[in-house]
């Protein structure tokens, strides 16, 4: 910015020639150019692991596997691009919850961290495979005292839609679907 200040400064004294004129133009351009890409480089998310979930990013209406509403969506980039921030509404029973969805460099994986109106809370970590997001959390306890596990699998479909698939696992083995929605941009 110096730069820039003390090329205007010193050939705005100047009679302005065409040369002049030629020459602060450049030298503007060329700092400017400079100056934005040092700032460019100060992104600390701009890594391509930091994109892999960026094709959940837009505004959704969700449905069930039946064709009826689930719900509508909105996946935004935040935080410098570093965060995708989820707000969902449930088309049915006031039911409302928000994500925080980031690549942890340091445990290189995926974390989501889900909140909802209801007090509940889920925890989900892993990375992206193929077309696909899978997180997983860690192990928990139903009121019964098994163990089980939460699966959720994002499926980046080729026609711009998206699949979610939430999974209940015991023992690895599939037991139950707690959701199932696929994901329609909304125009």
């Amino acid at each position: 910015m110096l730069i820039l200040a003390w090329c205007y400064y010193s050939f705005s004294n100047f009679r302005e020639t065409t040369s002049f004129m030629k020459l602060r133009i450049l030298l503007i351009a060329l700092f400017s150019t400079v100056f934005i890409n040092a700032q460019a480089q100060k992104c600390n998310c701009c890594t391509e692991k930091h994109t892999e979930f960026d094709f959940w990013i837009g505004s959704w209406t969700v449905t069930n596997p039946d064709g009826t509403a689930a719900g509508k969506n909105v996946i935004d980039n935040i935080q410098g691009k570093c965060v995708l921030r989820e707000n969902w509404t449930s088309a049915k029973r006031n039911y409302t919850g928000t994500s925080s969805n980031f690549y942890n460099s340091q445990a290189k994986q995926w974390e989501q961290i889900w909140i909802d109106n209801q007090g509940q809370s889920l925890h989900l970590k892993g990375n992206r495979s193929g077309n696909q997001m899978i997180l997983t959390s860690d192990e928990l306890k139903n009121k019964k005292g098994e163990t089980y596990r939460n699966r959720v699998t994002w499926t980046h479909n080729e026609d711009g839609t998206v699949r979610q698939l939430w999974e209940i696992l015991q023992n690895d083995k599939v037991t139950s679907i707690a959701f199932d929605g696929l994901y329609k941009k909304q125009d």
